[in-house]
């Protein structure tokens, strides 16, 4: 059989759901932004995708002929650290808000929010993922990944020259923000591919690496930042404490839901039942 092509998210809290496939025979494994292995899914590019979850609902080919891998997922049960909007002054204030380029579901659930918790209608104009900057052109911003996780809430100097200014920055964590809201956890990715991509050999291996790679968190830091133990203490606690891998009943459920209000927000154009690859015995 040829090796499956799989597009994986380059950011950390993907790396137990890939950490060792790299070296598996069967695999032939990249890695790129979330937004890019969505692309690559549907162009045809990859068999098989770490995909932001909203993508499900936006294939070329009809979100009906992907399958969702079951039981794995990248996804909080409240603060998740590493998926926040940044703001310069209270929500209900805010008219204007840039969007990491990085995001897909994240993008959809900021809507979602504005629409349901803050009650506002803000522009929203997307931006590459550095804060100073886009805090200098909007009200707030939505900063997902890495860079999330290392950005502390507090003054900021934004703008340039003479239109320099201080502002005071808070980050309100959408993972945190949808748990106290909905009560459920939310599904930020998972692995998706067409209907016929995978045998259950292949689903069983993809759960195996997760499991496995659950029990090598500091390991997994310390490759991420080889050389810097502060950042490396941060990572596996963020590995242990906050993101969460699996793709149960209340995932799904959370998953369902957060389809239907992205709908209702405009962030989606039909809801799409989710389908699943056969769980292998």
């Amino acid at each position: 059989m040829p090796p499956l092509r799989i597009g994986a998210v380059e950011y950390l809290n993907a790396r137990p759901l890939v950490y060792g496939l790299e070296q598996h025979p069967r695999f032939d494994v990249r890695f790129d932004l979330p937004a890019r292995c969505a692309e690559l899914l549907h162009a045809g590019d990859t068999d098989l995708g770490l995909i932001p979850s909203i993508e499900f609902q936006r294939g070329p080919r009809g979100a009906g002929n992907y399958r969702i891998v079951p039981n794995v997922a990248i996804t909080s049960r409240g603060t998740v650290a590493s998926v926040a909007i940044f703001t310069t002054r209270d929500m209900k204030d805010v008219r204007s808000i840039a969007l990491d380029t990085s995001s897909r579901t994240s993008v959809a659930l900021t809507r979602v929010m504005c629409a349901r918790v803050f009650g506002i209608e803000p522009v929203f104009a997307t931006h590459a993922p550095e804060l100073h900057e886009m805090l200098a052109e909007a009200d707030a911003a939505l900063v997902i990944g890495d860079k999330a996780l290392f950005l502390n809430p507090g003054p900021m100097q934004v703008g340039e020259g003479a239109n320099v200014r201080t502002v005071q920055v808070e980050k309100i964590d959408l993972g945190e923000l949808w748990l106290t809201t909905t009560g459920l956890p939310f599904v930020y990715a998972f692995w998706a591919g067409r209907s016929d991509a995978l045998g259950p050999d292949d689903v069983r291996t993809l759960v195996e690496t997760r499991d496995r790679s659950l029990t090598l968190r500091r390991e997994i830091a310390e490759s991420y930042y080889p050389g810097d133990p502060a950042r490396q203490d941060v990572a596996e606690r963020y590995l242990r404490d906050n993101i969460k891998y699996d793709l149960g009943g209340d995932e799904r459920a959370a998953l369902e839901r957060f389809y239907h209000y992205a709908a209702e927000a405009g962030a989606i154009a039909r809801v799409v039942a989710p389908t699943y690859f056969e769980n292998p015995s």
